[in-house]
């Protein structure tokens, strides 16, 4: 059975661990991951502040996201889901939960800076390329930026 809640402040060690299988899924190397485990770290206080919702099957974790509302935009933190879960559905499952999310809170447009393995989920779900950034996880390396409008 499928289910989708709000993330508690105890699951902060569960959704960091997944959110670091799932990168490591695109076989990045063992620089690039510690690099990743220290930066995506999903903290008790992210969780307690900001939206946060998990995917569970049959009661056990298989994914979750987390939107930061900031002063100037939104933007989606995190995305991630189980590797052995990864293209079955469950992703675009998430996206809409978070979308339906987004729209009660009245929140119309959402910033998405990912790995360029992840982007054409994004653009699948409605995303538009928005250039790119600097990654925060390796110095000199660019990432895809999307922004994703909500229709109200």
């Amino acid at each position: 059975m499928l289910n989708i809640r709000r993330a508690e402040i105890c699951e902060s060690e569960i959704l960091t661990n997944i959110a670091i299988r799932s990168e490591a899924y695109w076989g990045y190397d063992w620089t690039f991951m510690e690099n990743f485990k220290s930066i995506y770290k999903v903290t008790e206080k992210f969780i307690s502040n900001n939206l946060t919702y998990v995917i569970e099957k049959d009661e056990s974790i298989i994914g979750f996201y987390g939107i930061l509302r900031g002063d100037n935009e939104t933007s989606l933190e995190y995305f991630y889901v189980e590797p052995l879960s990864i293209g079955k559905g469950y992703g675009k499952l998430l996206w809409n939960h978070m979308v339906e999310s987004c729209r009660k809170q009245d929140i119309n447009e959402i910033v998405l800076v990912t790995s360029p393995q992840a982007k054409e989920f994004y653009i699948k779900m409605g995303a538009i390329s928005s250039g790119e950034v600097d990654s925060l996880v390796i110095e000199g390396r660019k990432v895809p930026r999307l922004v994703y409008r909500l229709e109200m």
